[in-house]
């Protein structure tokens, strides 16, 4: 009998630690920074909005966060705007965001969808574009990279662009990163090359997300 519950808690820690890293848990409520992980990486990986992360927090701007600290991924009590209970409690409102508008996109590389968004293989939060191994991953709009590295599983080497509070934007399985993190890049700047995505396809794994939510790239992406 002890033999079948200590097989079943070491069953649970392994498919605890599987997958990816989004799903540690089910409704995880803190995130301990490890090295190299930006407040952008850290929202990246849970759906969250980074600016978010940064009222709930107090963390400012987000540059300064450091390994091993705790990041409180849900909204502190009694800060407004989020529960009847919050609304109760009579404690400060944390500012909101101004909502702003999209940049205009262009796409970020050629070729066509392969797999749209929602779709398998790949994560689901954007869409693949079939390539060739190498060819150019430019900028759909301008902005500033918040994270450049391979350290979210499922994206392989990623870059993420700030537009503005409101929008992001998203180039992963990369063969080569051509910028860096705080970098100023403009709309149809090259920022890396295509490498291979799902099924060993050379394919980029393409996302928008709208104040930390998913959504989907064709929405805004000028017609072909």
């Amino acid at each position: 009998m002890r033999a079948r519950i200590v097989t079943g808690v070491l069953a649970t820690l392994l498919l605890a630690g599987c997958g990816s890293g989004a799903s540690w848990q089910a409704k995880p409520e803190q995130h301990i920074v490890r090295k190299g992980e930006t407040l952008f990486s850290i929202a990246w990986r849970y759906g969250k909005d980074p600016g978010d992360l940064a009222r709930w927090n107090r963390l400012g701007d987000g540059s300064l966060i450091h390994p091993g600290q705790v990041i409180h991924l849900s909204p502190p009590p009694g800060s407004g705007g989020r529960s009847a209970s919050s609304r109760n409690s009579g404690r400060q409102p944390l500012p909101s965001i101004p909502a702003q508008p999209p940049p205009a996109w262009a796409w970020p590389t050629r070729g066509p969808i392969g797999v749209e968004f929602g779709g398998k293989p790949g994560s689901g939060t954007g869409v693949l574009i079939d390539g060739r191994a190498g060819q150019a991953i430019v900028a759909a709009a301008s902005g500033t990279v918040v994270y450049a590295g391979g350290g979210l599983i499922g994206y392989g080497q990623l870059i993420i662009l700030k537009h503005n509070d409101t929008y992001l934007s998203a180039y992963g399985h990369n063969a080569k990163l051509l910028v860096k993190e705080g970098q100023s890049v403009r709309k149809g700047q090259q920022i890396a090359t295509m490498g291979e995505g799902p099924q060993r396809k050379p394919r980029l794994h393409f996302e928008i997300r709208r104040n930390g939510e998913p959504v989907n790239p064709r929405q805004y992406l000028p017609a072909r």
